[in-house]
């Protein structure tokens, strides 16, 4: 098949996905989706999606809920959140929080605990609009997840001494709080003049900061944050010491309702599990009354989460087709070159040699990751204490780029050396490697992959604008940027360049072996690129599953984001070799690849620009 009829092949696929994507998000067309924008304070603003159900009109008000993303998450993260909960009647604010995905940076450092990520003005604006005639002003809710989830209760604190002062009924109805128990302390509960519903983890990794130790910390049973949260609303004498999972205590007419769940999950993907959906549908169906009655199992949710997936690696399939069409252009063909001849078969020793360099590379990716992140902390002050920057304004990405720039030295340094001492001897020959270029050639090579990622980017900006739909699989997602963030590639890019050149030289220059089938190969290629990550959370969870506790406590949270890179590693030494054997050179790759993952990798983390 062409790459002209790959393309047509592959972009009616991705445009038929979208468009399914959206029935399922717009629940067949009965729910409107818009995004808006609410300017705040300090010239600080919010973006949100606003899903608006066809029952709730001016005669049929329905009940509003927030849901806010925790950290590192952007509105697209909790879209199935959105879907479930205004198929059931209810009009839901789905926000970009602070300094993450299009809203702006806050100018609190301490942005979800002072500011609920936004949510307190968005309160605020529904509450006081008398344009807005569809919402129940007194059904206001909020709902959040990890550090949503605390800007959740934070909201409920804030909203109840404000109902006291005014001796009102607080704006705030209801709090559904997932995956965050830090907040649940006596001095923040006694203030909170709403329904408390909790949703936590059995196995969240980031228990051991709770009062107990090891798995008892995460047993929502005999936790005493959620002891705490069901003791608010009795007096001594009523205290319980054991929680039922699943209860409701209070009444709905006072506001008092407290219910708490424990699912049997690990923290990152709590979102994403129907049991967990559904106790926090019925949790709204009992406190505020869904205006449409659906059991809380009826969930379409993940038909919405396939069709992104599909969406996600048809993007990247047609990258190659894409290319070879550009590739084919007059201004662009003479970048075309013979792919060198594959390296000599492996002997024993060489294989040994192989394998050894293998685990060498994967034990030195591993061992340096968490060191890396401390010193970014150190390089990168600003960032790390969450204050406003222009330099290096992303908090979690420096320490993977200080990362990548190191295992990308070192694996040019093993390369040459084995290279020198073995590889010179056994007949491999520098030609083979694919590193010869003229210098306008390159110039053209760069000038092509921006011409790809510009178009790689395009497809997705009309696919969102008509349907309003990204690529994504729960929390690993391309999505639309704000033009800034192109300022933020440029000032990533030449770091990450370091790693992703060095991949291409040693994927091409050292893992095409004559006799080596290609997809062992590419396989091999991948592992390699991924392995001294995938030990990082292995050793991390084989730890936290012997011992209740995670190895590492203090960076828990960037260990975590490797759920999100371990899959980029791994497919980009697969594109690498591709693009190699479209050009016979090893700089195409890396540039498209590095312009695309990391504008990719940045757009899905904190981002703290100045207002």
């Amino acid at each position: 098949m062409g790459f002209f009829m790959k393309i047509k092949f592959l972009l009616p696929i991705l445009l038929l996905c979208s468009f399914f994507a959206h029935l399922v998000q717009t629940n067949w067309g009965q729910t409107s989706i818009t995004l808006k924008r609410l300017d705040t304070e300090n010239n600080q603003y919010l973006y949100y999606d606003l899903y608006k159900p066809a029952n709730a009109t001016s005669t049929s008000k329905a009940p509003l809920i927030a849901v806010i993303p925790g950290f590192q998450r952007s509105k697209e993260a909790l879209s199935n959140v959105a879907i479930e909960l205004s198929r059931r009647g209810h009009v839901v604010a789905l926000i970009d929080p602070y300094a993450q995905g299009l809203s702006s940076s806050s100018s609190s450092t301490l942005a979800a605990t002072t500011q609920g990520y936004g949510m307190f003005h968005l309160v605020d604006h529904y509450y006081d609009n008398d344009t807005v005639d569809y919402i129940d002003k007194n059904l206001i809710a909020a709902t959040g997840h990890s550090m949503g989830g605390n800007a959740a209760v934070r909201g409920g604190d804030l909203f109840g001494q404000r109902s006291q002062r005014n001796n009102e009924k607080s704006r705030l109805h209801s709090i559904f709080i997932s995956g965050y128990v830090l907040t649940l302390r006596d001095e923040i509960l006694k203030n909170v003049r709403s329904n408390i519903g909790v949703s936590y983890a059995l196995y969240d990794e980031g228990a051991f900061r709770n009062e107990l130790s090891n798995w008892d910390a995460a047993n929502m049973e005999i936790a005493p944050e959620s002891l705490r949260v069901v003791n608010s609303i009795y007096d001594q004498n009523e205290q319980i010491s054991k929680v039922e999972l699943g209860r409701y205590y209070g009444e709905s007419e006072d506001r008092s309702i407290r219910v708490v769940f424990n699912e049997k999950l690990l923290h990152p993907f709590q979102p994403y599990n129907r049991e967990a959906m559904a106790n926090q549908l019925s949790y709204f169906d009992n406190v505020m009354g869904s205006p449409i009655a659906l059991d809380p199992n009826n969930q379409t949710w993940q038909w919405k989460e396939f069709f992104t997936l599909i969406n996600l690696i048809i993007s990247f399939l047609l990258i190659i087709p894409i290319t070879k069409a550009l590739l084919n252009l007059n201004f662009f063909s003479g970048l075309k070159k013979t792919v060198p001849d594959k390296l000599p078969k492996q002997t024993l020793e060489g294989k040994k040699i192989f394998w050894f360099t293998f685990l060498l590379s994967a034990t030195i990716a591993c061992v340096t990751f968490i060191p890396l992140v401390d010193t970014a902390k150190i390089l990168f002050p600003e960032a790390s204490s969450r204050q406003l920057t222009w330099f290096f304004p992303q908090r979690m990405n420096n320490s993977v780029m200080l990362w990548a720039v190191l295992n990308g030295v070192v694996g040019l340094i093993i390369f040459f050396v084995s290279y020198q001492f073995f590889g010179k001897k056994h007949n491999v020959e520098m030609s083979s490697w694919g590193v010869n270029i003229e210098f306008n050639e390159l110039l053209k090579t760069f000038v092509l992959g921006i011409i790809i990622f510009l178009i790689y980017f395009s497809i997705l900006y009309s696919i969102y604008y008509v349907f309003h739909i990204d690529y994504r699989f729960w929390f690993i997602g391309v999505r639309i940027f704000q033009p800034e963030m192109l300022l933020v590639l440029l000032m990533y890019f030449p770091f990450f360049l370091i790693f992703f050149m060095s991949n291409s030289l040693r994927v091409n220059g050292a893992m095409r072996f004559e006799g080596q089938p290609e997809v062992y190969s590419r396989l091999v290629a991948g592992l390699a690129n991924s392995f001294g990550l995938i030990l990082i959370i292995m050793i991390q969870y084989v730890t936290y599953f012997m011992t209740g506790e995670v190895y590492w406590t203090t960076n828990w949270l960037s260990v975590n984001l490797l759920f999100g890179i371990v899959p980029i590693m791994f497919v980009l030494p697969i594109f690498n070799r591709i693009f190699f054997q479209m050009t016979g050179r090893i700089y195409l790759g890396p540039i498209v690849t590095c312009l695309i993952f990391i504008m990719i990798l940045s757009t899905n983390t904190v981002v703290y620009l100045p207002l």
